[in-house]
């Protein structure tokens, strides 16, 4: 099958030799979604500076988005399939790897049934368009309850307690940082991550604008983070009791008759409910349980009620953490009871340009979140959103029996340096008798596939943020066309995707992937005719679908979500006239290519209530699983303190464990070392420079140490995503910088009840000299 042939829209690989273009595109490696001005000469990217008219960015980029090239032009990246003989991954053509793929799949399945099927889908694929559209009928082919993600080493407490409140796990309330008086940050370091589930460019820049307008900065944080060195007061927490802290504010402001529902307030249901349940939970309670004083958890109680404006915005520290869900929930109770829901300054909801669920169907109408549908085997850890916990991923694959995973698929991750007990996982990996990986490297993970079927390179891909729009500080709406064209012969991601699908589904591996892309299109056009609230209801599918040709692939089925979106031309509902935002026509895809610069939206408006999409149509505030988990947290008020806990760190030069690869990102002083309070240093007989010994339950390590007053004594900090010299991995920039894999001693036991959410924040090891 020959694909590659045709280069693809927006690509300009006639230009004059020596002739340079400038190309215009939306970052893809982190959550900031900042524009970027790329200079191409003969094919090749000579320069990557910040898009200074980018509607969203105005110029702003970080030292990531300005080595697109060098990932681009990485030697190490994959530019032809491996297919593994006689023990070694050998080049292969396009066919010969599927061939290969379908050989391995289908043994598995005809010797031991779908069940016996497991798949691992990364977090670069929420950057990804082909990867959030088309994995959806790659997992329906492969049949396999076993999928598992990144979400459940991350974000998963975070989109449940969403679910359960809002109607949604993409219904998140994300803080109004442009126009807040007051933010209260906690476990997250925006200086160095720009932001998380609250998608922005430059949030350095919109703390400092907020300061400079007199507002204040609070952040709770085991270190000091860069984000902690700029505020006005910084609250040096026990890792992992984040929830007890929240719980206090709560029931202090409750105390002190400061509640105040504001515009939230006629539809939150099952207050009175949660304030008695929050009842045990005071400041002088949770003080010696989380090394905050009763006295400053009673101020900040009552800045954050008395603010003009105020936001709370909880990020991976407290959903990588033993009560994770109940934090994420806590964070929106806070938000909730201080008035600040749902108005400009406060915590609101984005309205998303394309694929948000709360801009389709009927307004307070949902069906509510169910968990539990199906269970582990091995350890009976509850499925959420589809999903098993990453954290039990190794024994279903080593655990002997019915129902053993025996082969799996992994898109674009690497849990074997991203996920908890990562030498189990990694022996587990090395044991399977079929394993089948789509991914740009030969790394940690995918050293153990089968077949390795690469995808192009992001510069080679449109790119359009589906999933994080949906989260985004601004409302706006960006899309970009691949930069340079596919190489010859060589498939897009979408085509890769569906024909791995077609490949589950037994149609061979021959089988076109056309098949899959025009189901996918039709399936889109359906729901949006047979959606009674939608602009195109009850209009001719087949009309619809004529309007969307010539257009195939992930830029089809855009065009769908976007012309039935909330700002979309409706295929004709709406007029050109009918401005959407000022100087905005309606949307379709046509519009944003004339836009390269991005459409601008409009800031966060109120959306209460008609973005509830809950059974009762309310903000289900006492959701029976959160209350029912509370005895557990006021449980460890008693809790014997441990010795030494773990928590991750974030450098702003780094994101996954991929981009370690490029030389300019990891180049200088070494990163990869164990953070180690003075006062610790000289109880364990650590020197700075020298080794510590760091053990867990399923593991241990040596690593370099750093003293440093930055980490609260009893805390430890080591980043995630290292650990590069493995032998068979083919990531030279990364093996010559490896450090550590701090998720050898990460507990695959300790996880968040409610979620399944792996615990990476307060993980119990012991330190001592190397």
């Amino acid at each position: 099958m020959a694909f590659g042939a045709k280069a693809p829209e927006g690509c300009h690989d006639g230009d004059m030799p020596g002739t340079a273009r400038t190309a215009i595109r939306t970052c893809p490696l982190c959550e900031a979604g900042c524009g970027l001005e790329l200079t191409v000469v003969d094919g090749a990217v000579t320069r990557i500076r910040g898009d200074r008219d980018d509607v969203f960015s105005h110029g702003f980029i970080c030292p990531k988005g300005s080595t697109l090239r060098q990932l681009h032009d990485d030697p190490d990246r994959l530019r032809t399939p491996l297919v593994r003989r006689d023990g070694e991954l050998v080049p292969a053509t396009w066919d010969e790897a599927f061939a290969a793929a379908a050989g391995k799949l289908t043994a598995v399945i005809d010797a031991h049934g779908r069940e016996a099927l497991g798949v691992y889908v990364g977090n670069p694929n929420a950057h990804n368009l082909s990867g959030l559209l088309y994995l959806k009928p790659l997992l329906k082919a492969l049949g396999t309850r076993n999928v598992f993600s990144a979400s459940t080493v991350d974000q998963r407490p975070k989109e449940l307690a969403s679910a359960w409140l809002f109607g949604g796990g993409l219904t998140v309330a994300v803080p109004d940082v442009d126009r807040t008086d007051f933010l209260l940050v906690l476990g997250a370091n925006p200086y160095a991550s720009n932001g998380s589930l609250a998608t922005a460019p430059d949030w350095p820049g919109r703390i400092e604008a907020m300061r400079a307008r007199g507002g204040k900065l609070v952040v709770v944080d085991p270190r000091r983070s860069r984000t902690a060195e700029e505020a006005d007061r910084h609250l040096a927490i026990r890792p992992g009791t984040d929830a007890l802290l929240l719980a206090a504010l709560v029931t202090a402001i409750d105390e002190a008759g400061l509640i105040d529902l504001g515009p939230a307030g006629p539809y939150v249901q099952g207050l009175p409910e949660v304030l008695a349940s929050l009842a045990p939970f005071t400041p002088d309670s949770v003080a010696p349980a989380t090394g905050i004083d009763a006295a400053d958890i009673r101020l900040l109680a009552e800045e954050l009620a008395a603010a003009p404006s105020a936001a709370v915005y909880g990020r991976i520290g407290t959903t990588t953490a033993e009560f994770g869900t109940l934090a994420s929930w806590l964070v929106d109770v806070l938000n909730i009871v201080t008035g600040n829901l749902d108005r400009p300054g406060g915590a609101m909801f984005p309205r998303a340009a394309a694929g948000a669920s709360n801009t389709r169907g009927a307004p307070r109408v949902g069906r509510g979140l169910r968990t539990g549908r199906h269970h582990s085997r091995v350890r009976g850890l509850a499925e959420s959103l589809g999903e098993l916990p990453a954290a039990c991923m190794a024994e279903e694959i080593d655990t002997p029996g019915d129902g053993q995973i025996r082969a799996m698929v992994t898109v674009a991750g690497n849990p074997v340096v991203s996920t908890p007990n990562a030498g189990r996982l990694d022996a587990a990996m090395a044991g399977l008798d079929a394993y089948i990986a789509v991914d740009i490297y030969v790394n940690e993970t995918t050293r153990h596939a089968d077949v390795i079927l690469p995808p192009p390179s992001p510069l080679q891909k449109g790119h359009y943020d589906l999933a994080l729009l949906q989260l985004a500080l601004h409302n706006v709406a960006n899309y970009s066309p691949p930069v340079v064209p596919l190489d010859a012969g060589w498939p897009d991601e979408w085509q890769i995707l569906a024909r791995l699908a077609l490949i589950a589904q037994g149609f061979g591996a021959d089988a076109d992937p056309a098949v899959v892309d025009d189901l996918m299109a039709t399936s889109l056009v359906q729901a949006a005719v047979g959606d009674e609230h939608g602009p195109v209801h009850g209009r001719d599918p087949a009309e619809i679908l004529a309007a969307l040709a010539p257009r195939t692939g992930p830029e089809r089925l855009l065009d769908v979500l976007l012309r039935t979106g909330p700002y979309g031309d409706g295929f004709g509902a709406r007029s050109a006239e009918d401005e959407v935002a000022p100087g905005v026509p309606p949307l379709t895809l046509d519009l944003l290519e004339q836009r390269p610069h991005g459409v601008d939206l409009g800031a966060l408006e109120p959306r209460l209530p008609d973005v509830l999409r809950t059974p009762s149509g309310m903000i289900e505030l006492d959701a029976e699983p959160l209350l029912g988990d509370l005895p557990r947290l006021e449980a460890v008020l008693g809790r014997p303190i441990p010795d030494a806990v773990l928590v991750g760190r974030r450098d702003l030069r780094s994101n996954n464990s991929w981009m370690h690869n490029v030389e300019v990102l990891v180049k200088g002083k070494a990163r990869c070392t164990l953070h180690v309070n003075p006062v610790d240093a000289a109880r364990w007989g650590l020197a700075d420079g020298g080794s510590a010994h760091l053990a867990g339950r399923v593991g241990n390590l040596d690593v370099p140490v750093e003293v440093t007053d930055a980490v609260r004594a009893g805390v430890v900090s080591l980043p995630h995503g290292w650990g590069h010299d493995v032998e068979g991995v083919r990531m030279d920039v990364a093996g010559r910088h490896a450090g550590v894999n701090s998720n050898l001693v990460a507990d695959d036991l300790l996880v968040d009840t409610l979620s399944g959410n792996a615990v990476f924040n307060g993980i119990p090891v012991t330190v001592s000299p190397a």
